[in-house]
């Protein structure tokens, strides 16, 4: 392991982050806001450790290899959510460090889960911060750092992978770079079309920034207490909803898009298999609500749309209390949190081209077991899928299941109800934010123990980084080095 190599990208990946918050410094210092020293002093500490890990760092020519990547990312993602928490806490916003690096960890990861019940009366510095953490996490700090760093060279294909991973690989364009660049620009364009509609919905424009930010990352954070119903603007969810769609398609399909001028891309199975789940499930809430509950079909189908787009993505808006509607329908809304959007989207849970080939695959086992001598392949658009991708594809179910099965366990030793421990798992493993019951959409996560706010930051960043990278840290031999620091 050449730990000076990987703490000198670390250190000047800081360097970058910290000039991220420069954003909220400006505002509170022109607001005249307390916050402005908590940002200040965050900004010290984060530049302060940044150059210090590049400075005090022995010189190595070693090439980075596929270890080093998993623990820059790992470690990436630690420090940045361990120093983006310094600002919630030492601003007063939330009253201890681990809410705050729960709601720092929420943010980057773009779960959009919180601990502040009252976001309104937050200064606007740290609501645009929360924002701006869904922003950078939305599609990748590390993308972002290749972006900013290029001399990492063919390392930066090691760092993409183990930040944007997936069930399949395919390579776009020639340069990993290239590739990222194009990436951050569709992302930047999407958010300010999205911004300037938000604001042409009706919205301030403070209001269309940090909801842009939230929106396109499917991330869920807001500057109102009551999320999207403080609105109650058909105009603004329908902006929100299509957005968000956008969101949980995978971006590399925006890029052959953008690159060679051609909708072609959007036959990809995957994301008609994505719009498939949500015009499916739309329409069986729909039902649910009509026939349960009565509810005219203006409402039922607004809002049986708006959750169902907001939850499958992880966004975790909510335009309506839905922990209020039948039972069926919530089921549907829990199931939709385990599936996700689509590989290489900005979303959680465990993704449609997995679950596609999970089925696929039990499909052809059932096959094989009437016609044990016939030969069958997986095959997704036209391409058939090699066994050792089959494989990982199911690994990472069992482990997908298991760490939710632990983690609902852990959670209900706190005191909370079953379905509690196991909606609470499912929201943050899936990245989603608000759950059912005493994580629904009119409350926050203020009441679970801090244990508890622990466990779930665990489950968010297993999420965000689809386990694998930070699981794969865990084993002993990985950190068998030829030579010390």
């Amino acid at each position: 392991m050449n730990y000076s190599l990987v703490q000198g990208i670390v250190g000047r990946l800081l360097i970058g982050y910290a000039a991220t918050m420069f954003i909220p410094l400006v505002l509170a210092f022109f607001k005249d806001e307390s916050s402005k020293w908590a940002f200040l002093l965050t900004l010290f500490m984060t530049v302060s450790l940044a150059a210090a890990m590049v400075y005090f760092r022995k010189p190595s020519q070693e090439k980075m290899s596929i270890r080093e990547s998993f623990v820059i990312v790992g470690g990436a993602w630690a420090l940045t959510s361990l120093l983006g928490a310094l600002p919630f806490w030492m601003s007063g916003g939330v009253p201890t460090y681990i809410d705050a690096l729960f709601e720092s960890v929420s943010g980057l990861t773009t779960t959009g889960s919180s601990v502040i019940n009252d976001v309104e009366a937050l200064p606007l510095s740290i609501l645009l911060w929360r924002s701006i953490t869904h922003w950078l996490g939305g599609i990748g700090i590390i993308v972002l750092f290749i972006i900013l760093l290029p001399s990492t060279g063919f390392g930066a294909v090691h760092l993409f992978n183990a930040e944007v991973p997936g069930p399949l690989s395919k390579r776009t364009m020639p340069r990993i770079r290239d590739t990222a660049i194009t990436i951050w620009k569709i992302y930047a364009f999407f958010t300010i079309v999205l911004v300037v509609l938000l604001m042409w919905a009706g919205m301030s424009p403070f209001d269309a920034i940090n909801h842009g930010f939230s929106t396109i990352s499917a991330g869920g954070f807001s500057t109102k207490n009551t999320s999207m119903m403080h609105y109650n603007s058909l105009g603004v969810e329908l902006v929100v909803i299509v957005f968000i769609i956008i969101a949980g398609g995978n971006f590399r399909i925006y890029l052959e898009v953008w690159t060679k001028k051609s909708f072609k891309p959007f036959k990809n199975t995957e994301y008609l298999t994505y719009l498939a789940i949500i015009l499916s499930s739309t329409l069986l809430i729909v039902g649910g609500l009509w026939l349960a509950q009565d509810k005219p079909p203006d409402y039922a189908v607004r809002h049986a749309l708006f959750q169902v787009v907001s939850l499958v993505t992880g966004t975790g808006f909510s335009s309506t209390d839905y922990d209020q509607w039948p039972g069926i329908t919530k089921l549907i809304l829990l199931v939709l949190m385990f599936i996700g959007g689509c590989a290489g989207s900005t979303t959680g849970g465990m993704k449609v081209a997995r679950i596609m080939l999970l089925t696929k695959h039990l499909w052809a086992m059932l096959t094989r077991g009437l016609h044990p001598r016939a030969v069958s392949s997986i095959k997704l658009d036209g391409r058939p899928i090699n066994a050792a991708a089959v494989n990982m594809v199911s690994v990472f179910f069992f482990l997908y299941v298991g760490v939710f099965a632990l983690a609902s366990i852990l959670m209900a030793g706190t005191g909370l109800e079953p379905f509690d421990a196991m909606s609470a798992v499912a929201a943050s493993l899936g990245n989603v934010g608000p759950g059912f019951g005493i994580v629904g959409p009119t409350t926050t996560y203020a009441g679970i123990t801090l244990f508890g706010k622990f466990i779930l930051s665990l489950c968010m960043l297993l999420g965000r980084l689809e386990l694998f990278t930070l699981l794969i840290l865990l084993r002993p031999e990985f950190w068998r080095t030829k030579g010390g620091w």
